[in-house]
Order: structure tokens, then sequence, then C-alpha cells
């Protein structure tokens, strides 16, 4: 694997002699825990006496009236305590979440095979497990949607549709030189984490609770089990020090766990613990959106566009979790890096009978950027274009076409430099008459190659969750601590605060620790979501820091005669113009005046605002920027392909960590790489999930890595105040994947052209091997 960490086209990260901490590729702050095996999960918790385990029961059926279950099987196993159902729930019996339409437990109807019945509680994780499959639930089967477009032809929506219009595409239609018309269908993803889901509840006194829960939102975790015990938030504490994996998939159904052990809790009286095994965590959870969409475009000579008119078909499973949102941001990211002048977007929010879906990585955001990707590249072809010529006709512009079709002014555009470099740093022009020289001679295997950009908006899409508040305690050995709302999922958020406010110290790196987070010290926290974790906690923690290095700042100002502003902190010393003392002895004579030395930070993203009625304003703080060149081959007789070489060229601002930035835009790239290539949900015609296991759902691995993988970052600072200059870096690079869809379509165009069947290429996605043969073979 090649990395390129010094190009033109690099920012410069700290040199030997500046003592700061940002800026520099730190070892993350649990690397070495996490190699050695000694950083603690929550089923690394010692278990308090006393501990009993739940497992869930599953309906069998896909959709039906729920008359009735039979527990007598499974209350006689040796081992089993009790069996928790929808009657023993004390508060609301539906789960507090936005739409309200999920039941805690299955009660008069079941909706998804998987979805959980009740629980049976053990003195064991295999007494409960066992017994929890011995229950019987009398079912009368009902009809089942599964699919988008069925349930779209009935109807069937978990929230209104949404329509999103500017100009008048009907009259740009009629008047375009060319349009196309097509279809396209995504499939979702699951989100395989390696700690699957948990939860282990522990009553206290006094009504209390304290909740260990794998979630990347500890607050809705408290507010949902408060809302289903009956109980006021204050007496429910949730911690999570750490997650081995989360990627939206413990934003809201980290909560499920939650509540249900803590209702097997309360009504044993006891610690409960509930522990996914893989399969059931396949059936139960709820995965990225599959869509489906409808198109119309209209194009000049050039391929620039004309008009366009979009269906957007979002399967949201059974309930609306967040799918409101998810499929809110795949409107606001159809149109990518493009300038859409008149345009309809209609968005349905589709109820199906399967699993409810949930937030992924990118958030909607890769469901929206698929299909105009797709648009561009079928218009390509249908011109004989090249398509990354096609997409630079169609970027957005700098000071005219430079405003979105939900009326936010694109104010940091970037997009045509980036794509030219990466253009001429991947070689792109040669290697397209390489391939397609190879192409012309090789008659089973043929190439494909793909430039794809994006351009990715960062905050939540609803405004009340751009908010954040972080602790920071300095005590006096000259030591920091500090606590932040968000959650470290293993991206490196809690490494990246450390650095943040250690340079605000102006204290090494090694001197800051980050405690678990915790809904008793940060309260009413958002989730760690969006990408936003580091420039909202970032910035509330450099803002807390920023109190106390002020308070230690007037202390020596006093003793020095000076200016509070002619103090610095640096390198671990506090300087100022007559004296220079060690941080440890200006914090013990601090200490010694009574002068404080913790405070709390707070920050609120600045300029965002839009209609959530009609999404039109400007959601966003900023937009991040990339875009990557892919490479890949086929085999034209199994459909098998591979990915042979990706250059990234990527926008994270000014890095405060590179070596953690890399490794996102890596990590992104390649589950990306998974979505569009060999992950693939199949239910069958009863709403069986059939690839519910490793052995039948195939996330990347090693070997599916290619040699080649070079990624360079983008040298220029964020322009919007943010918090070192830095941008997020965990959702868009996702999207580069893309580039591995387009280039794999690009390939079979050229091995349909060979064969004598020129024209649209119909890929589905993912583009397994099955897939690519029924595209190559189309008529």
């Amino acid at each position: 694997m090649t990395h390129s960490p010094d190009t033109s086209a690099l920012q410069p990260t700290a040199s030997a002699a500046d003592s700061s901490a940002c800026g520099r590729s730190q070892q993350h702050e649990s690397a070495a825990a996490q190699v050695a095996g000694a950083a603690t999960y929550i089923d690394d918790i010692a278990e308090v006496r006393g501990t009993l385990h739940a497992a869930p029961i599953l309906s069998p059926v896909a959709h039906g009236r729920l008359r009735g279950v039979d527990c007598s099987a499974a209350l006689a196993v040796p081992g089993v305590r009790d069996v928790v159902l929808a009657a023993d729930v004390p508060g609301d019996k539906l789960l507090a979440a936005f739409g309200h339409d999920e039941p805690v437990f299955a009660m008069d109807t079941v909706q998804h095979i998987g979805q959980v019945i009740g629980l049976v509680v053990a003195d064991s994780v295999q007494a409960a497990r066992r017994a929890a499959r011995l229950v019987r639930a009398d079912i009368e089967a009902l009809p089942a949607v599964l699919s988008p477009r069925a349930a779209h032809a009935a109807h069937s929506y978990v929230l209104p549709p949404v329509t999103v219009r500017r100009g008048d595409p009907d009259a740009a239609l009629n008047q375009a030189l060319h349009t196309l018309s097509g279809s396209l269908e995504v499939g979702g993803q699951e989100h395989f984490y390696l700690e699957g889901q948990i939860a282990y509840a522990l009553p206290l006194e006094q009504g209390q609770w304290w909740i260990y829960a794998s979630t990347q939102h500890p607050g809705e975790v408290q507010h949902w089990v408060a809302h289903a015990l009956g109980v006021a938030n204050h007496d429910v504490r949730v911690e999570c020090r750490r997650m081995g994996g989360g990627f939206g998939g413990k934003e809201t159904q980290a909560g499920h766990l939650a509540v249900w052990a803590a209702l097997a809790a309360r009504k044993l009286q006891c610690p409960v613990k509930l522990r996914l095994d893989r399969d059931d965590d396949f059936m139960v959870t709820g995965k990225r959106h599959p869509f489906a969409y409808d198109y119309t475009v209209g194009f000049d000579d050039s391929g620039r566009l004309q008009g366009l008119q979009l269906t957007m078909l979002a399967n949201c499973g059974f309930s609306a979790d967040l799918s409101g949102p998810v499929a809110d941001r795949a409107i606001f990211h159809a149109d990518n890096a493009y300038f859409l002048e008149d345009v309809e977007i209609v968005s349905y929010r589709c109820k199906t009978n399967t699993q409810s879906h949930t937030a992924f990585r990118g958030f909607g955001g890769p469901q929206g950027v698929i299909v105009i990707e797709s648009i561009l590249g079928d218009i390509a072809r249908h011109l004989g274009l090249d398509p990354l010529d096609v997409r630079l006709r169609n970027l957005y512009g700098t000071t005219e076409r430079n405003v979105t079709h939900y009326q936010m002014t694109v104010e940091d555009n970037i997009l045509e430099p980036l794509l030219s470099t990466l253009e001429r740093s991947s070689d792109y022009r040669r290697r397209q008459q390489a391939i397609a020289a190879w192409n012309a001679s090789q008659p089973v295997l043929q190439r494909g190659l793909a430039i794809t950009p994006v351009k990715f908006g960062i905050s939540f899409t609803a405004t009340l969750f751009n908010q954040a508040g972080a602790l920071v305690h300095v005590y006096t050995d000259g030591s920091v601590l500090v606590n932040h709302g968000g959650t470290e999922m293993g991206q490196g958020l809690h490494t990246k605060v450390a650095q943040i406010v250690a340079d605000e110290l102006g204290v090494g790196f090694e001197q800051v620790r980050v405690s678990a987070s915790d809904t008793a010290r940060v309260p009413n926290a958002s989730a760690t979501a969006a990408s936003s974790g580091t420039d909202l906690n970032g910035r509330a923690a450099q803002f807390a820091a920023r109190h106390v290095r002020d308070n230690l700042a007037s202390f020596v100002c006093g003793l020095d005669g000076c200016g509070a502003g002619a103090i610095r902190f640096e390198a671990g010393q506090v300087i100022s113009p007559s004296a220079t003392r060690a941080f440890k002895d200006v914090v013990q004579m601090a200490y010694a005046n009574r002068i404080q030395l913790w405070s709390d930070g707070f920050y609120r993203t600045p300029k965002i605002h839009y209609d959530k009625t009609t999404l039109t304003g400007r959601p966003f703080y900023y937009f991040s920027y990339g875009a990557a060149c892919t490479e890949v081959a086929i085999d034209t007789l199994t459909g098998e392909s591979l990915v042979l070489k990706v250059d990234i060229l990527h926008d994270v601002g000014r890095s405060i960590n590179p070596a953690i930035d890399i490794g996102q835009i890596e990590g992104g790239f390649v589950q990306g790489m998974g979505w569009l290539t060999t992950e693939e949900l199949v239910w069958n015609d009863q709403g069986y999930l059939s690839t519910h296991a490793p052995s039948t759902y195939k996330i990347p691995a090693t070997g599916d890595i290619p040699a080649h993988f070079k990624v360079d970052l983008w040298p220029e600072p964020n322009r919007e105040d943010n918090v070192f200059g830095s941008k997020a870096v965990g959702e868009p690079p996702f999207m580069l994947a893309i580039s591995v869809f387009e280039a794999l379509k690009d390939a079979v165009a050229q091995a349909r052209a060979r064969a004598g069947r020129p024209g649209a290429v119909c890929l589905e996605a993912p583009a397994t091997a099955e897939h690519v043969l029924q595209a190559l073979q189309q008529p």
C-alpha cells in the first residue's frame, strides 16, 4: 500500500522544533492498550455479583397479528429466571424515538422477521439464547411489503413524501437537446462493527440506574431508558468509554439494547447484560437504507445538464427511526459537485416489512451522490464523451452557478483545482489510453477507469444537534483530564480532542487524558455523528481549556505586573515578559491562591439555518471536498472484479492529526467499496434476511485492498473558523468509492462495445459478480 505524506498537494505538518500537539501524527490514545488486549469494552467489564444475561425472542414472521406467546418450554430450561414481554414495560410501551412509532417489544402485531417480542433472562448467556429459541409465538400471517417499489405502489410510507424544486424542470426537459430516462437500484449495507450491540444495566439505590452502553449517543440512551422505565432523566446515568466500531449503527439502535436490558433488570431486580450474537444482530438491527431511483435528465451536446426530474424511493423498513433526516440528506446531496439549475426531486420514505433502517456513514449522502454520478456517466456514454469532461462541465462555479438547489451558496468551492490536480497526479489521460489499448487486445479481462468527486456538507441537518459541551480539569501535578459529549468508536476523536487541549494549555500531549463519555458529566450531548465529533467537541474542549488558561494568565500577570495578553503557554512553560515558570509550578501556585483550575466549555455551530418544511436555507457550516481515481478489472466470463489502483486527493483542511485523517480516508473508501461491490443484503420472498452472517455477507478483506492505494491531502485550511482550521473526515471519504462503481461501469461499457452491444449500462449496486454478468449480457 502506498501513502504519500509529502507531495505538493499535501499540507505541511508540525516541525520537530515545534512543540505543538496539533498538526502531528500522534498515536491514537488507546492504540497500545488495544494492541495488548488491555482496552476495556463493555463485555470486558467485571460483572457485578448476581448479574443475569438476556437473549431476544425474535419474530419468525415478516408481518402478522401477534395472538399470544408460549414461554413454557423456555421457562423449563435450567438456569432460566424469567421472560420479559411488552406487559412488563412500566413506562411508555413505544420507544422515545422521533417518530414515536416503534414499540419497545412487539405487541399486537409483528412487522419484520427478527422483531424483538421479548427477552429470556437466565444465569448464563448460553441458557438464555437456547431458551429464547424455544419460545413459540402465535402469529396470524398478514401480507408483507418487501421492496420500496412495492411500498410506493401501495402508498405505504413511514413519513410523508418531500419535494424540492427549483426553476422549471418540465420546460427545461422539453427544450433540452437530449434526454435520457433510467432507473437505478442501490442496496443497503450492514454496519458489521467488530463489537456487536451490547448493554449492561445495573440498578442503583433510590430507583437510579447505571447503564453501560456501546453507543454513539449516550444522551439519547439515557432519555430512552428513562422513558421506558417511567423515571426522570436524572435517575439514569449512561457511560461509554469506547466502542468497537459504530458507523451510525449505534446512533439510535444502541438504545434498544439499553432499554431491553434495563427492563429486564427492573423486573428481576438485579444487573442484566444483553449482548447480541452476530446472527441476531443482523436480524434485529437496521442497515443503510436501500434506495430505488427513477429519473429523466436533459442535457446539451457537451453533456451540460439542462433539466432533471428525480424520484427517490428510500426503503425505510417498518418504522421511521432516522429515515426522515437520512432521506433529506439524500436530497441535499443529489447535486454532489454539480449545479442543478432546473430540477425537481421527490423523495418517498417507504414502509416495508424489514428491519427499521438507520444511520450509516454518510447518512443518506452516498445515496444522493451515487445517483447523480450514475446519471453523468450515462450521459457521457450516450454522447461518446469522456465522463471526467462531462463532470468538469457541470461543476459548481465560484461566482456564478454556485447556489445549490436548496438555496445555499457554495462559498468554499475548490472542486475544479482539486479535480485538475488529481487528473494530473493520477496520470488519468495516459492511463485511459493504455486501458483502451489493453481492452482491445484482451478477450476476457477488461479494465475500466473513473474519477469522481465529492462535495459533502458538514453539520447535523437537525440544527439543534449542532452544539456540544466539555469539561477540563487541571490537577495540581499539572496533569489534565478532559470530558466531552462525544464518543470514541475507534475514529480518534479522543486523541484529537487531547491534542487540541494540550495546545490550548501549552502542555505535552502525554499530559492530557480524556475520560469516558458520561451523561453525569456533560448533559444533553448530541450523537457522535454527522462527521462533526471533532468540530463540536474539540471546540467545546478548547473553550473549556481556554477558560482555565485565562485564569492562570490573569494570576501570572498579577505576579509579574504585565497584561494578561503578554502571557504565553508553550512547551510546558508559562512565559511572561519577566519570568519563565513550569506549567506545573504555576498550577500549584494558583491552587494555593484559590484560583479555579477547571472549567466548562460550550460551542454551537454558527451560520446554519434552514426551513425543514421546504428543505431550503443553509443546513451546513461548510463543505468537505475530495476526489478519487480508481482503476478496476472485470472477468467477462464470471463477472468477478478487482480494484487495481486507487489515487485519492482529499480535503481535510489543516489536519489536526494526519495519520488519523489518512486512516479515516482509507477506511471510508474501503467501506464504500464494500457497499458497492461485495456487500449484498438479500431478503427472500418471505422477508427473511438470507445474508445474516460472515459466511453469506462479504465485507472487504485485506486481499481486496489494491497494492497501489495513494492518499494525498489538499493543502488549504478550512475557510470557515473551525477548530485548528480543520475539516471533518469521518464520512466524506466514503463517497470517494463511487469511483469504483463508475470504473466498473466503464469496464462493462467497453466490453459491451467490443461485443457489438454499445449503449446504456444497467448495473445494480452492489456490483456483485452476478450483477456485472447481467450488465454485460443485457440486450
